[in-house]
């Protein structure tokens, strides 16, 4: 029996290109209509509750329908849900207290999206330097824009720094301006910086790629190659920022950038973005300031709307009181070693990969430490897995990495080993 009816699959093959909102997708038998979240659960239409390790992308590191998330929202709604053209007063305080937490920023400026943050920190660095080029690393996601969708998920490996285009549409202007390194290579991004440093821009990253975590030594590294040949480092903190600790990658690697990307966790669940940074940096974001009249033109009619940022608010401030790091690393540490215990009985191959609230099965000979080592893995079989275990009333999505939440408990483990244990079982049999 499908999880989804045939007439809702209908429903939404005639509404959205190819039935889903985004490139990710469930196949019609384990596929569901979400209407509510509580927790560290979701409902679907169906009627059935799922255990939820998706957790909006990332986003509900304190699941879903927080109370102090929801009452900031509901007394926010009722003074007012959107402002334009000059600051209001949560964003205000939402911009004071990341200054507070993030060791780079002297100055913020407000987004809608991620990908939206990614997109303006590479117009800064450009403008800031005056030249072009940007280094990012293959595997390493930065949103949804041209300049970010280049060697995310190639079928083989690039020929560094040339990278390959993820998507339709995207300009070769746009591909001969992003260069590509190995993740966790120091040699070669070296290599690269030393070469091109004279029309190099900046280098971004995200500190964790995607479920990888930096090498002993590789931001450090970074960080020193970027300041020798005067090149500014930018950290995507969209996942890691509030997540991996209070001050984000920075607070927990010790190793601060020029620039950093926000969002997900930082707008509580609601639209939000935000680059922080240098002083001298961001006010390229302000016209006149620098000299020109144009700054870079940051313009939105929803950053920093007071909905989002009441949400973002009551979500740092609750993770700022709770400090929920220790708790969130232990509840990993127990989902990791609790599912390599059940892949190991059941002698499927596959292992748990990840730390602190990371996690993701990888079928591969050794621990993955670039986006190579999942190429040469059987994705497929770890697939096969992800989808049976969707089957168990646990949601994740096919290959990709998924969190522990503050809000996940003993029982939701108990009840996600027990799952695992059948789709091993479902597996073996199929």
């Amino acid at each position: 029996m499908s999880d989804i009816s045939r007439a809702t699959e209908d429903q939404l093959q005639s509404l959205f290109p190819g039935g889903r909102m985004t490139k990710n997708a469930l196949p019609s038998d384990v596929n569901f209509v979400i209407c509510e979240g509580k927790g560290s659960r979701v409902l679907g239409t169906d009627g059935r509750w799922r255990i939820d390790y998706v957790g909006g992308a990332g986003a509900l590191i304190l699941g879903h329908a927080h109370p102090a998330i929801v009452t900031a929202v509901q007394e926010q709604s009722a003074k007012g849900t959107h402002f334009f053209g000059l600051v209001n007063d949560k964003a205000l305080d939402l911009a004071e207290e990341m200054i507070k937490a993030v060791p780079c920023a002297e100055r913020v400026i407000f987004t809608t999206t991620g990908s939206e943050s990614t997109y303006y920190a590479m117009r800064l660095a450009r403008a800031h330097t005056g030249r072009d080029l940007i280094l990012k690393f293959e595997g390493g996601y930065h949103g949804n824009h041209d300049y970010s969708n280049l060697s995310v998920a190639p079928k083989a490996a690039s020929n560094y720094p040339g990278g390959q285009p993820d998507a339709l549409g995207i300009p070769s202007g746009v591909q001969e301006t992003v260069m590509v390194a190995p993740f966790n290579d120091i040699d070669a991004a070296a290599r690269i910086i030393k070469e091109h440093k004279d029309q190099l821009a900046a280098v971004m990253l995200e500190p964790v790629q995607r479920v990888i975590f930096p090498r002993s030594g590789f931001l450090t590294g970074l960080k020193n190659l970027c300041d020798e040949a005067n090149v500014l480092l930018i950290f995507d903190e969209v996942v890691t920022g509030f997540r991996l600790a209070y001050g984000g990658a920075q607070e927990a690697f010790g190793v601060t950038p020029d620039i950093a990307c926000y969002g997900k966790v930082m707008g509580g669940g609601m639209a939000l973005g935000a680059v922080a940074g240098r002083e001298d940096i961001l006010l390229n974001g302000n016209p006149g300031v620098t000299g020109d009249s144009k700054g870079i033109a940051i313009s939105g009619t929803l950053h920093g709307n007071p909905l989002s940022a009441a949400a973002g608010l009551a979500c740092l401030q609750t993770l700022r009181d709770l400090n929920p790091y220790d708790d969130l690393r232990a509840k990993g540490d127990a989902l990791r070693s609790a599912f390599q215990e059940v892949l190991d009985q059941h002698g499927l191959g596959i292992r748990v990969i990840g730390s602190e609230s990371w996690w993701q099965f990888f079928s591969g000979c050794h621990e993955p430490v670039d986006y190579a080592d999942f190429l040469a893995s059987d994705m497929l079989k770890t697939e096969l897995l992800d989808l049976a275990l969707s089957r168990e009333g646990v949601f994740v999505m096919p290959n990709t990495r998924r969190f522990v939440s503050a809000a996940h408990t003993n029982e939701d483990l108990e009840e996600s080993v027990l799952a695992l244990d059948a789709a091993c079982k479902a597996i073996t049999r199929g």
